[in-house]
């Protein structure tokens, strides 16, 4: 398969495995669609980390798939192609991506799908598309805009250029630069921190943000006091809270 589901400590990794570059063909996008969507499903996945091996992330779309598809053969795709990566986006737990080498194009876009990004030293990234007479189309016209601002955005999407960890960590791209080896170690340990936390009130912080970027504050408030309120019948805030009380902060164990 080219994309593995793996499960340890409440970690689900979804692996890329597609040698030598993990291009992302058709199979490809329908098999991580499928397997994003039973992370979220599964109540042993409590957290999920995106990664690609020790070498390469993602190098971008299969090209040579791509170029023998005409315009009615896209138009026909193209949605799957969206969706499979909002598959990712909208798993409702804590997801990271683990990135090492090259994250071009749809690598790129899969990483932008990610709540957060830790990048190997030796990571390059970008959004290569207009090279190709094409603009990125699994969602990095506007999930880029949205993490780093639509004049960077831009920037990178109007020239097609590469940036290495440094700058992607300047430019807000990424949010931690490692050693390479160390990439998915400390991705997982994010992941398995935040695995023992509250389900549903990391489920109800992803949504309020989430759909409060994608629409207006007032919309977006409306969203955070009815997660808000209605977190107040979970047995994670009488844990949190007994805990508190009892304890003092940090210190509560969440089933």
């Amino acid at each position: 398969m080219t994309v593995n589901l793996e499960v340890a400590e409440g970690v689900g990794t979804l692996r890329l495995d597609r040698p030598p570059m993990n291009a992302l063909d058709v199979a490809t996008q329908d098999r991580l669609k499928e397997l994003a969507e039973e992370a979220a499903r599964r109540d042993d996945v409590r957290a999920v980390v995106v990664y690609g091996g020790e070498k390469v992330f993602a190098a971008g779309a299969d090209i040579k798939e791509m170029q023998a598809m005409d315009h009615t053969a896209m138009v026909l795709r193209s949605r799957a192609l969206q969706d499979s990566f909002t598959a990712v986006a909208r798993i409702p737990k804590p997801v990271v991506a683990a990135v090492t080498g090259y994250a071009l194009g749809g690598g790129c876009e899969l990483a932008l799908c990610a709540d957060f990004r830790i990048a190997g030293d030796n990571a390059k990234l970008g959004q290569p598309e207009i090279q190709l007479g094409l603009i990125p189309g699994a969602g990095g016209t506007q999930r880029l805009a949205r993490l780093i601002g639509p004049s960077k955005a831009k920037d990178l999407i109007f020239t097609g250029r590469m940036v290495r960890a440094d700058e992607a960590l300047a430019l807000g791209l990424v949010d931690r630069v490692v050693p390479a080896a160390d990439v998915y170690t400390e991705a997982h340990a994010w992941a398995a921190r935040l695995a023992q936390g509250p389900a549903i009130a990391l489920r109800a912080a992803k949504e309020s943000i989430d759909t409060g970027l994608e629409t207006d504050i007032e919309t977006g408030l409306a969203v955070e006091r009815n997660w808000f309120a209605g977190l107040f019948a979970t047995p994670d805030r009488e844990t949190g809270m007994r805990s508190f009380v009892e304890d003092g902060p940090g210190k509560a164990k969440f089933l």
